[in-house]
Parts: structure tokens; C-alpha cells; sequence
């Protein structure tokens, strides 16, 4: 897993009904590994996302700003650690992430949090503020012969700053991770073999049009109408 941290990369993710995961990961025992620590598979992620009163960082995004970014804290449960991370998105469409461990404690940033992201953004962090907690479990797969490495979340849950609420325990977000476009990985060939296609979506924007009511709603439209396709397709799979 250190040799493909990959903290500048091509991101492609995909949509799929929870309930298609298993199928999904058999099929892909040949080509990659799994990520085990302690004997457990799955691990937990807590996010809260920081952005301005404005919401600078969600317009920058539904709008299709290039050379964006994202600022927020994940807990890794396992360990206990958290870390501040801030990713931003090229107008080459690469990700490049940067982090450190740092912990957002009685809603506030410390003086490292704060020199961490003045040296990756041109931005006052006194604007920012608490916006959306995440929490999701992950799976995590390396490539055996390629240099990628894939995560599936599921168990999604959104909270509001207001306590409001959102789960999706019908969608499950596949992502590839990669040095470059991916055409010739095993992952993007089984994808497409079982109808599965890229789709560009934001765990962050989807949480805010879910639990606020803010402009430019129209723009995710098209996001909405495949979420309410996959949780018809996990409906109908419980119950049979």
C-alpha cells in the first residue's frame, strides 16, 4: 500500500447498488489484494468537511470550476487518527491530496491546521467552518500487476450541522485510483462487463443537496434520478 499512495492521480468512480458489491468483488480476485489490518477487511471512515459561509468550495464543484479543492478531517477509526486533508482537482483532471495528522477539536483549527492550508490554498482558514460529517465503510484493494489501488465505500450516512440526517444504505461508490487513464485495467474491464459506467460525483456536494436547500440544485439532477434507479434496484433485490 505505500508504494501506491498515489497523492497525484486520475480518479474514476462508478455507482452500483450495495447489493452488487459481493459479486462484484469476486469477480476480482485474480488481479488484486485486499487490505487487511488486525484481521478486519472493513474499516470505518468519519469526514467533516470545512467550507465558507458562501459555500466557496460546493459552487466550485457543481458548477464544474477547474483547479478546485476540498478541505476536511477524516478519522480513521481503527487507528484513532485524524488528519487534515486538503485535495485539490487540476484542470488536467488529476487529484493531488496533501495531509497531516491534526485533529479539529472544539470546532476549531489549530495554528498547524492553519499554516497547513495557507501553504496549499491562498485562502484566510478563519473563513472556514464546519459544514457536513460523512461516515462510511471502506474496502480496499492493490492491484497485483498494475499500479492502482480501489475503494468501495457502502454504509454511507450524512449529518448536518443541524443534526439532520441522510443514510444510503442502497449505494455502494467503486473508485479507481490510478497513475493515469486506466483503459487497460482489470477493474475498468470488469466494470464495463457488468454495465457499469464512470460517472464524476462528489460524496460532499451529494450530502449538501440531500440534507440543504441551496442553488443550483438542477445542475445534480442527473446524479438524483441514478441514485433513485440504484436504491430501486437494491429494493427489489432485498425483496427477492
Amino acid at each position: 500500500m505505500d508504494c501506491i499512495r498515489l497523492m497525484n492521480r486520475i480518479d474514476t468512480k462508478y455507482l452500483l447498488s450495495a447489493g452488487s458489491l459481493p459479486a462484484f468483488l469476486d469477480t476480482l480476485r485474480e488481479s488484486y489484494k485486499i487490505l487487511e489490518i488486525e484481521q478486519k477487511r472493513e474499516f470505518l471512515y468519519n469526514t467533516r468537511y470545512l467550507d465558507t459561509v458562501e459555500m466557496l468550495f460546493y459552487f466550485q464543484h457543481v458548477t464544474g470550476k477547474l483547479a478546485r479543492h476540498k478541505i476536511r478531517f477524516r478519522k480513521y477509526e481503527l487507528t484513532g487518527k485524524t488528519f487534515l486533508e486538503i485535495k485539490r482537482k487540476t484542470n488536467k483532471n488529476r487529484t493531488v491530496k496533501w495531509r497531516i495528522e491534526n485533529n479539529y477539536d472544539a470546532g476549531m483549527l489549530d495554528e498547524g491546521a492553519s499554516l497547513f492550508i495557507k501553504k496549499h490554498l491562498p485562502f484566510n482558514s478563519l473563513a472556514l467552518k464546519a459544514n457536513l460529517d460523512n461516515k462510511f465503510t471502506r474496502v480496499t484493494l492493490a492491484a497485483v500487476d498494475t499500479r492502482e489501488r480501489i475503494t468501495f465505500d457502502y454504509c454511507m450516512s450524512y449529518t448536518a450541522m443541524n443534526g439532520e440526517l441522510a443514510d444510503l444504505p442502497y449505494l455502494a461508490i467503486a473508485e479507481l485510483k490510478s497513475d493515469g487513464f486506466p483503459s487497460c485495467s482489470p477493474f475498468t474491464l470488469t466494470a464495463k462487463k457488468m454495465g457499469f459506467r464512470p460517472i464524476g460525483f462528489s460524496k460532499y456536494c451529494m450530502g449538501n443537496l440531500l440534507l440543504r436547500d441551496l442553488p443550483k440544485k438542477n445542475i445534480l439532477k442527473q446524479k438524483v434520478l441514478l441514485l433513485n434507479k440504484i436504491e430501486n434496484e437494491y429494493s427489489k433485490l432485498n425483496v427477492s
